[in-house]
């Protein structure tokens, strides 16, 4: 049984995984490798770094060091996709990577110690390490699709002016225990 850390850091990541899906479903092919200049990323180097940072990271998580000796960093900072498809089945590699690391963890591996850059994490700081990083590039990633869509952005979240409605809606359910995410 996964404790309730585990469910929550899965639930956690597979949200950000949805927002940069839903924010990416919205643009067109060219979008996705629209640079505001030389220094910005684009959404495809973004997907890029954050892929190769996932593979680097959930490669055999627990036995060896999170930076790994064939990771280069520099290069996920360029873009190396040729269409949609390619970037979008790069995206789907990363995350399948992520997620079966764990749904292989149990409690007992909460406080294990595993290395990033030779820096000791508990389990649970390396995977809050993770979330942050993920959740910071990819606010990044749905800013640049806000930017892009401009007037016909669809919102990913309560939508401005609706507050009132999502809270009646929220508070006519019972009081229970459940991720916030569980009815998005």
């Amino acid at each position: 049984m996964k404790s309730s850390y585990l469910e929550s850091i899965e639930k956690q990541f597979l949200y950000y995984k949805m927002l940069g899906e839903k924010a990416m479903e919205q643009l067109g092919e060219e979008q996705l490798f629209w640079q505001y200049n030389q220094e910005a990323n684009s959404i495809a180097i973004l997907v890029n770094h954050i892929v190769g940072n996932m593979l680097s990271r959930f490669t055999d998580f627990l036995t060896t060091d999170g930076e790994k000796a064939w990771r280069n960093r520099d290069t996920e900072f360029e873009n190396p996709f040729s269409s949609k498809n390619e970037l979008m089945a790069y995206w789907d590699k990363g995350w399948a990577y992520l997620i079966d690391a764990l749904s292989k963890l149990s409690e007992s591996d909460l406080e294990t110690i595993i290395y990033i850059r030779n820096d000791g994490h508990t389990v649970i700081e390396a995977m809050n390490r993770q979330l942050a990083h993920y959740a910071y590039h990819i606010g990044q990633l749905v800013f640049i699709a806000k930017m892009l869509k401009n007037e016909e952005w669809k919102t990913l979240s309560i939508a401005r002016n609706k507050s009132n409605d999502y809270n009646q809606r929220k508070f006519l359910n019972e009081k229970d225990k459940r991720h916030y995410t569980d009815d998005l």
